[in-house]
């Protein structure tokens, strides 16, 4: 399942190679929530390290992002790890920083009252 947020990215950090075959990049996002600013960090790994190269910090951006969460037991105690796995960044459209306007009438699918046909009148009681 996958989810976006949105905010300015705070921090980005360098790319870290943990393995011969595994890399992993961290970034921050500042998100307003009400009153409070929130600091949200994100991780990218593998190819997906250099979607963040086209951005500084500063900048607006949308992160989709998965939900990821792991078991880890060492020496007999176990911890629960959760990650936000980001496998996409944007710039934010305009269209999502602005709300926008409400369909048009003609567009809900239904039709107005100016669309009823004409009422003919006639003397002709035929049902038909």
């Amino acid at each position: 399942m996958a989810f976006e947020a949105e905010g300015k990215l705070y921090k980005k950090m360098d790319t870290i190679q943990r393995t011969d075959t595994f890399r992993i990049r961290e970034f921050v996002v500042e998100m307003v929530d009400g009153a409070y600013t929130q600091l949200i960090k994100f991780q990218m790994t593998q190819n997906n390290c250099e979607k963040l190269d086209g951005y500084n910090e500063g900048d607006d951006v949308k992160v989709t992002f998965n939900l990821r969460g792991r078991e880890y037991t060492k020496d007999g105690k176990t911890s629960f790890f959760t990650n936000l796995d980001a496998w996409k960044i944007d710039a934010p459209s305009a269209q999502t920083q602005q709300a926008a306007p409400p369909p048009a009438a003609s567009d809900s699918g239904f039709p107005s009252p100016n669309d009823a046909p004409p009422t003919v009148e006639s003397n002709d009681d035929l049902p038909f």
